[in-house]
């Protein structure tokens, strides 16, 4: 029963409603990373015996967590696609064998990836740009966070896959449990028992043990739509294709943001003053929120598109789509605000000195200016991974990060010196620059997907 209900509320419920059903659990799960890091930040800028430099740490240590989540992401988001398919064409047997191989797909990765990076951590953290003031701080985050990163992976990809199979909110509550738990947990370790960034990591392993631990008892209940089966939890090498295909695009969306952090701290380095990468570690932090809940949103819009593509229920694909984009551009809007006119609310609570709350505000300025561009262009992104357009969705992924992005990163801070001004706010605007070329690229592959999926409704009518 619990099955035929919530396929038929994939099929006839309205859009809207549906939408944001799906939508507000996945964005706050998808925020819980970006609030995780929001959450640790702030007490490590409030700890008296740490500073600016610990925050710099931080960053640093940013594009290691960026990567495994990747990993993560290429397991998970691929399985919570193709789960939503299967579940559209009616195949719940393609849909377990899903939850079985991302088990396995989600062990054999991330313990490798992780413990890979475990092993060569010390010049791992000089790679990253780590110098006197910030090795100590970036190594203890890593040495603890990098052998507890599987529960991370676990906790978000099996996250996904819930919500995928019409648990929205279970998945949301779970979540919000983890980040509850390291809220609690993080001032105890940094701020009382003063383990600086090692307590940080630990109270983000431990919440995820947790997130683990709740996320596993679900797929082994007997009363939910999928489940854990002894049959299934095996490296089915069709199901693998299947999942990695779909999740090629989100985890190379991760892999391009963790090359764009080094990059960024590159060039911060080259160009910057001294607190340069303190600036980027808060900036980046709104970057990160608006991005996930971006992400969150289209998670939510994935079961609907999905099944809808696999249903061939093109009428209420193409609504689902549109409500989405226009929810996405709300959000990049509300973004902009807060970044162009009232970047204090997102410095401030930070603890920086002067100089540096001065020049992170700059940074928010520049960077959040075309952000409703973002929303669009990430909304269209996932919209052909939803419907297993791997291609178009892997080339609008790097064409934000890399195709647009990486040049900028070069030229415009060299354009900005050439006509006097500061190189650094060159590296700034390389962001809003490829926001703008990247949904202009969307907007154009969109609009030929939408000129198709029109001809396949009247082939489906004409043979109806």
């Amino acid at each position: 029963m619990a099955k035929v209900d919530q396929l038929q509320e994939l099929r006839e419920a309205p859009i809207k409603k549906l939408l944001w059903k799906y939508a507000l659990p996945a964005m706050v799960g998808s925020s819980v990373a970006a609030l995780y890091n929001i959450i640790t930040r702030y007490f490590v800028g409030n700890a008296e015996y740490l500073g600016d430099n610990a925050l710099s740490a931080m960053g640093i240590a940013l594009p290691v967590m960026t990567m495994i989540a990747a990993f993560g992401m290429l397991v998970g988001a691929g399985a919570g696609s193709r789960i939503s398919i299967y579940l559209g064409n009616q195949d719940f047997d393609k849909a377990e064998s899903v939850v079985g191989t991302s088990l396995l797909l989600t062990l054999i990765i991330t313990l490798t990836v992780s413990y890979a990076m475990f092993i060569f951590l010390e010049p791992l953290v000089y790679l990253l740009g780590a110098d006197e003031l910030t090795y100590h701080y970036t190594y203890e985050f890593l040495q603890v966070f990098l052998p507890g990163a599987i529960f991370s992976n676990l906790c978000f990809s099996f996250n996904n896959m819930m919500r995928a199979s019409g648990d929205p909110r279970k998945a949301m509550v779970t979540m919000l449990l983890t980040l509850v738990v390291n809220t609690i947990l993080a001032p105890i370790f940094i701020l009382y028992l003063e383990w600086g960034l090692r307590g940080a990591a630990i109270s983000i392993v431990l919440s995820m043990i947790l997130g683990t631990i709740f996320v596993m008892e679900h797929f082994l209940n007997k009363k939910t739509l999928l489940r854990f089966r002894l049959s299934k939890i095996r490296l089915n090498f069709p199901i693998v294709k299947a999942v990695l295909s779909i999740g090629m695009s989100p985890f190379l969306m991760n892999i391009v943001s963790a090359a764009i952090i080094f990059l960024m701290i590159y060039q911060i380095r080259e160009y910057g003053e001294a607190l340069g990468v303190a600036v980027y570690t808060i900036a980046n932090m709104t970057l990160m929120l608006v991005i996930l809940l971006l992400l969150g949103l289209t998670q939510g819009m994935q079961p609907i598109v999905g099944y809808s593509y696999g249903a061939r229920s093109f009428d209420r694909l193409r609504e689902a789509l549109l409500y989405t984009i226009k929810i996405g551009v709300v959000i990049g809007t509300v973004a902009m605000i807060v970044g162009v006119f009232f970047p204090a609310i997102v410095v401030r609570p930070f603890n920086p000195s002067e100089e540096l709350a001065q020049a992170t505000m700059k940074a928010i300025r520049i960077v959040t200016l075309l952000f409703p561009l973002v929303g669009f262009q990430m909304v269209v992104t996932i919209f052909f991974q939803s419907i297993g357009k791997v291609g178009h969705s892997i080339f609008l992924s790097l064409s934000r990060q890399i195709i647009f992005l990486i040049p900028a990163l070069f030229i415009l801070p060299s354009l900005f010196d050439s006509f006097g001004l500061k190189p650094l706010d060159g590296v700034w605007a390389a962001i809003p620059v490829s926001d703008f070329i990247s949904a202009f690229t969307a907007m154009l592959f969109l609009w030929l997907q939408l000129k198709e999926l029109k001809k396949m409704k009247a082939r489906c009518e004409d043979l109806a």
